[in-house]
């Protein structure tokens, strides 16, 4: 075989896996037909974190006179997307650097599986054979089948937009609905979410998908619930959204954040005889081996968890498996995420619907104005939720809504994946004043569930 090791796709999961592996002596090529970085990188996690951190400042602008500032502000949508791209590229020729440094290939096109062993480069049309081969190709934004849905935009396209609408209507109630929405209200645009769910963030604990909802109607985000989007058509400047209920209204731009879909079409897979989900992603077992023994898959187009820090532990435990004789497998019970929306979410571990399925629990809440808010007319609420098993016992899960939730979060984490208790938590000695102080300073629960039943 000319490699150890094919890897398609330069995304999180692929480069750490390609970067590892040739650190453990293994020939290996990367493929990767757009640029080196993956969704995360080039138009996701990092664009869209630069774009929230813009939307805030008019909330800081908002609280700055009850701290005595006054303040001229304008906004120019040119210059945030000419520094983004800016920052953008340099996180692309770090990555590639990474990949040169150990040794791996770098092929710049686009890669088809022509059986167990190899692919086709159809650009260059030529063939190349490797001993493994792994598909780390990622996912895309998912387009409802819709008349005029070209008339709308995703995430992908929000990214690079010439100017900001005057309006946008977000379809969907998801992260992306969440995050987008924050950024678009924040930049002025009239913003309108519609979802056919009847709050947002499905799967979430229901306190936090609550005070989201709250937190972005105070924000001036007007959502329309329980419909969705039919058809679209031009309308002079406007697009004419036409809902499920009958109702039309125009909008300055349409934006589909209606989930995403794993990157398989046209790979080949089916001839390599790799086994999909019915949603079209690659079924794997734990240590990312498909029903091909050969062909591994890491990332979101594994279907199993479609964030980054996880393709990224993917790729590590598959180098470390295939290439270091460390048969590793990654555990996905413990996956903290962030929803940076405002008000920013930070969650990990269990919600209270499925902690209380899992034996006697004890919930504790905490709701108050944050501390830079209490100088203003600004009424919006934090919550920090405990959930904990009985007297003392296990951490289940950490639910954190308000400045900084995801940062908190991170940090819960750690000793939740040691496996702590309530008891070890009241041992640390809070930080004041801090939001985060509210974790360690919990006295009786706030209410409990005991044989399934709540109480108090």
């Amino acid at each position: 075989m000319a490699y150890d090791l094919l890897v398609i796709g330069a995304g999180s999961g692929g480069v750490r896996a390609a970067r590892m592996a040739a650190t453990y002596g293994a020939k290996v090529a990367i493929v990767e037909e757009y640029r080196v970085g993956g969704t995360c990188v080039i138009r996701g996690c990092v664009p869209k974190k630069l774009f929230v951190y813009a939307s805030r400042f008019s909330d800081l602008f908002d609280l700055a006179p009850s701290f005595g500032w006054t303040v001229d502000a304008r906004f120019d949508w040119p210059t945030l997307v000419a520094n983004k791209d800016k920052e953008i590229a340099r996180l692309e020729r770090a990555y590639v650097a990474a990949l040169e440094k150990p040794g791996v290939e770098i092929i710049r096109d686009r890669a088809v599986l022509t059986g167990s062993n190899a692919i086709r480069l159809e650009k260059a049309g030529t063939t190349l054979e490797a001993k493994h081969i792994l598909v780390a190709t990622g996912g895309h934004p998912f387009i409802p089948d819709i008349p005029g849905a070209k008339l709308g935009i995703t995430s992908n396209e929000a990214f690079h937009l010439e100017k900001l609408p005057h309006s946008i209507l977000i379809e969907g109630g998801g992260y992306i609905a969440a995050e987008f929405a924050t950024i678009f209200a924040g930049l002025g645009v009239a913003t309108t979410i519609v979802y056919r769910g009847d709050c947002m963030l499905r799967g979430f604990d229901q306190d936090i998908r609550e005070g989201l909802d709250a937190g972005l109607v105070e924000r001036g985000i007007r959502i329309i619930y329980q419909t969705n989007v039919v058809s679209l058509r031009k309308d002079g400047e406007n697009v004419c959204v036409t809902f499920g209920d009958g109702v039309e209204a125009p909008f300055g731009a349409v934006m589909f954040a209606t989930g995403r879909r794993a990157n398989t079409a046209g790979l080949g897979l089916e001839k390599a005889g790799v086994e999909l989900h019915s949603d079209g992603s690659i079924r794997v077992d734990a240590y990312s081996q498909s029903s091909n023994p050969a062909i591994y898959a890491v990332g979101d187009v594994t279907g199993r968890a479609a964030l980054t820090p996880v393709a990224i532990r993917e790729g590590a435990a598959f180098a470390e498996t295939v290439f270091n004789a460390n048969p590793t497998a990654v555990d996905h019970s413990m996956i903290p995420t962030a929803v940076f929306a405002e008000p920013e979410v930070g969650v990990v571990g269990l919600t209270e619907t499925e902690a209380m399925t899992h034996g006697d629990i004890d919930v504790f809440i905490a709701r108050f104005r944050p501390m830079k808010n209490t100088l203003s007319d600004k009424t919006g609420r934090m919550l920090m939720k405990l959930i904990t098993q009985k007297d003392g016992g296990r951490v289940l899960g950490v639910h954190i809504l308000g400045p900084d939730a995801g940062e908190i979060v991170q940090m819960a984490a750690i000793p939740m994946a040691m496996k702590a208790s309530k008891a070890d938590f009241d041992r640390a000695i809070a930080l004041h004043p801090s939001a985060a102080e509210e974790l360690v300073t919990f006295k009786a629960p706030s209410y409990t569930y005991r044989a399934g039943v709540k109480q108090g």
